[in-house]
């Protein structure tokens, strides 16, 4: 044990004048006596009043040199040297996604992954030294600073406190980002990532990982969570047929290492209409296209997840227990493809539900009218529409992405193209049996790269200038994809990203997770970023551990109870004491 401040040890000289108070007070007491013996008080009356008596057994003395003892030792401030995670410029990461809601933590049901990444946060804090700063950013949707830089605890315990996870992934590149700015030019960084590793952070070394931005300091790991039991609702779509009723598509998965036992709810406009028992093997799935009964007039459509009465089984998350989807009578949305023809494009489109695509030839300009959708293939106009745009093998640059090179890809490359699996717009899509001759370079600083290969990036997208748009920088046509059962499957994703269902919002403003990155909530050893394999951190670093906050309620508890001891002495003497002094 140390002390930061030992001078202040000098105030336990204050001892002397509280026990020389004790030795000089006249300790004259009226006493209740008979008459007969008043004078036999005398003598014990005249030592009372000599300046110097021996020191007597006295409760209020002995608190108050404890109440002393105790805020010298606080002023003091008595600290251990013990093993931290971080030190210097330290930056908190704390992961808010949708899996740190499960509930598998070593507390209890009630003890979310996000309430222990919260208590491991307050360790850090407690262990800090005095010229260490932390900031707490939540990595949620979007990155929030809880609280910047500081070293008060304070703000960052009161922040800690009012932190909460979200319903939805995390955007590690732009928390990172933003970590890796408030550390620069600082000579001792560390950033702390306290999470499950799910979502964007689960990778492998030999795909490259995620391509995250370089820290400038130490990055370390926290792993929490220990089970990986969960069954969630992945898909829910509701659909029409011209001529038929509405459809339901459900699909849930078990993302745990033993089967499920799970009771289905399936209720249109909060009606009951059917519930089904199922058995959900471990690590599979289970879809299924309910009877509706007939129904062609209900508004909403809710499917529940719960566990049967006897089940053995566990779900630790319930976030992804429940889903909603909103019926809008089979409405169509508008597509143009504008192409010099390609016939996989144009019935890979008109096989997708509720698509009313209309054609067009690139000599003829592009038609009057307003489309949900326009796509260009192998055509780059030379003024954009309004609304979304797909380009396919664009020609040539435009406002919105630069196209460069042509690049040919060697023979022996097949099978090194790299699908964002965890991007949710991209889910179900598996590129690794896509053979691929060439494509354009393109360049689109405002666009996520989905699809990569080893020299270039082979499908772009993202939110520019108030619409989405992506690029697809080869011609179908130098591809054996339109042969794959991955293009139709590419094409719906592509779709239900421009031109999305309607979706239900929860009185609490979330909405269906519909996110098997999330679901998938088994713990991850070690994370992947950039990739680096980055393993659970060691306590390699050492911080200080102050004990003043418990020495000054010590002080305050014992100043109470000096004060009430006090007071009481203070009162008239009972009868007992009395009778007891009138016997003197």
């Amino acid at each position: 044990m140390q002390l930061l401040t030992p001078l202040a040890l000098l105030g336990a000289l204050l001892a002397i004048p509280i026990i020389l108070l004790y030795m000089l007070r006249l300790r004259r007491r009226e006493v209740v006596v008979s008459s007969n013996f008043l004078w036999a008080q005398v003598i014990r009356d005249q030592e009372a009043n000599t300046p110097w008596q021996r020191l007597r057994r006295n409760l209020l003395l002995i608190l108050q040199l404890i109440l002393l003892a105790a805020i010298v030792l606080a002023l003091a401030r008595p600290f251990q040297i013990v093993p931290t995670l971080g030190a210097g410029r330290i930056a908190v990461l704390i992961d808010a996604s949708a899996s740190m809601n499960a509930t598998d933590s070593p507390g209890g049901d009630s003890i979310s992954r996000f309430d222990q990444a919260r208590a491991i946060a307050r360790e850090v804090i407690d262990a800090r030294r005095p010229d260490d700063v932390i900031t707490l950013i939540r990595v949620g949707a979007a990155p929030d600073v809880l609280a910047p830089y500081t070293s008060d605890a304070d703000p960052l315990y009161a922040a800690l406190d009012g932190a909460q996870p979200g319903l939805g992934a995390a955007d590690w590149d732009a928390a990172l980002t933003l970590a890796a700015a408030g550390g620069a030019g600082a000579a001792d960084f560390d950033v702390l990532i306290i999470s499950d590793g799910g979502g964007a952070l689960r990778g492998t070394a030999t795909d490259g990982g995620r391509a995250l931005p370089a820290i400038p300091g130490d990055l370390r790991y926290i792993p929490v969570g220990v089970s990986a039991e969960n069954v969630g609702i992945t898909a829910l779509a509701v659909d029409v047929l011209p001529g038929q009723p509405p459809q339901l598509f459900t699909q849930i998965e078990n993302f745990g290492t033993t089967a499920a036992d799970i009771v289905i709810d399936l209720r249109a406009d909060d009606v009951l209409i059917d519930a089904i028992n199922q058995t959900i093997p471990a690590g599979s799935s289970f879809s299924f296209i309910p009877d509706l009964g007939g129904l062609d007039s209900f508004e909403t459509v809710r499917v529940g997840v719960t566990r049967a009465a006897d089940a053995t089984s566990v779900d630790h998350l319930a976030a992804d227990d429940a889903a909603w989807a909103v019926y809008d009578g089979g409405a169509t949305r508008r597509v143009l493809l504008i192409s010099a023809g390609s016939l996989f494009l144009e019935q890979g489109l008109r096989s997708l539900p509720r698509l009313d695509v209309t054609l067009a030839d690139p000599a003829s300009g592009i038609p009057t009218g307003n489309y949900d959708l326009t796509i260009f293939d192998g055509f780059t106009p030379p003024r954009l529409p309004a609304g979304d745009l797909l380009f396919i093998d664009p020609p040539e640059s435009s406002p919105l992405f630069t196209v460069g090179a042509l690049t040919v890809i060697p023979a022996d490359a097949i099978g090194t193209i790299r699908v964002e699996r965890d991007d949710p717009r991209l889910t179900y899509v598996d590129f690794s049996g896509v053979n691929l001759l060439q494509f354009r370079q393109v360049t689109a600083p405002w666009a996520d790269v989905l699809i990569r290969a080893d020299d270039g990036a082979l499908l772009l997208a993202g939110d520019i200038d108030g619409r989405q748009v992506a690029i697809m920088p080869f011609a179908l046509r130098d591809s054996d994809l339109p042969l794959n059962i991955q293009f139709p499957i590419l094409l719906s994703a592509l779709t239900d990203w421009f031109l999305p269902p309607t979706t239900v919002a929860l009185p609490d403003g979330a909405v269906n997770l519909f996110d098997p990155a999330e679901s998938a909530i088994a713990p991850t050893a070690t994370i992947t970023l950039g990739g680096t394999v980055v393993t659970p951190a060691q306590e390699a670093e050492f911080g200080q551990r102050e004990y003043w906050g418990w020495l000054a309620l010590a002080a305050l508890a014992i100043a109470l109870i000096e004060w009430i001891l006090y007071h009481r002495r203070m009162r008239a003497p009972g009868i007992l004491n009395l009778r007891r002094k009138a016997a003197l």
